[in-house]
């Protein structure tokens, strides 16, 4: 056990007295989730990615607030997410290119369920962007194959037909985000925004 690492102390930092008023030094992961302003389940997943701060005390985790507020910049600007588009138009896949390019998210592009399930098998990624219409396997099918895979993956769903049977499969097993067709750079900065990443805004 580490327990000498539990001690350390925000070192020296003058702005960091002015928050231990706000949030404790060990944070839970809600409440990391509420300091950061991000989903709940993208803590956990970061958390369990090594990309947060975070020991384990009592088979629960906890968060080193001031190691966080000294590395968070540095994840933001050096960690780049990854994100995995399965869709089979080659124009939305530009599309997804030229915008997670200006995002500075790392990506791959694939047309099939079997590539993204192969990519998936050999890495984690922050997030990905499923097409219910593919041309070998079921939106519903690789949706749950991802999610038995890496259960807190935030997966965003792209659909033309809001109201398919497919989609119906996906959110009877829980909340989740939908963007409708035609795609737009808006839709796409909202969507990743909302699960807690910068987003392509212009500078």
């Amino acid at each position: 056990m580490k327990s000498g690492s539990l001690k350390t102390h925000s070192g020296g930092n003058p702005n960091t007295h002015m928050a231990d008023e706000e949030a404790p030094e060990l944070m839970t992961v809600k409440e990391t989730a509420e300091y950061l302003r991000i989903p709940l389940p993208t803590v956990y997943y970061l958390v369990q990615r090594g990309q947060l701060p975070a020991i384990q005390i009592g088979g629960r985790w906890r968060i080193k607030r001031s190691l966080l507020d000294r590395d968070i910049l540095k994840t933001d600007e050096g960690g780049q997410p990854t994100v995995l588009v399965v869709d089979d138009d080659p124009s939305l896949q530009t599309l997804f290119k030229q915008f997670l390019k200006k995002a500075g998210f790392g990506r791959i592009v694939v047309g099939t369920g079997a590539e993204a399930l192969s990519y998936a098998e050999k890495q984690k990624f922050d997030l990905v962007f499923l097409d219910l219409k593919l041309p070998d396997i079921p939106g519903d099918e690789l949706y749950t194959k991802l999610k038995k895979i890496y259960p807190d993956l935030p997966i965003v769903i792209i659909t033309g037909y809001p109201d398919s049977e497919i989609l119906t499969k996906i959110l009877s097993s829980g909340p989740v985000t939908v963007i409708q067709k035609p795609i737009e750079y808006e839709k796409l900065n909202r969507a990743v925004k909302i699960l807690g990443h910068k987003g392509a805004d212009a500078a």
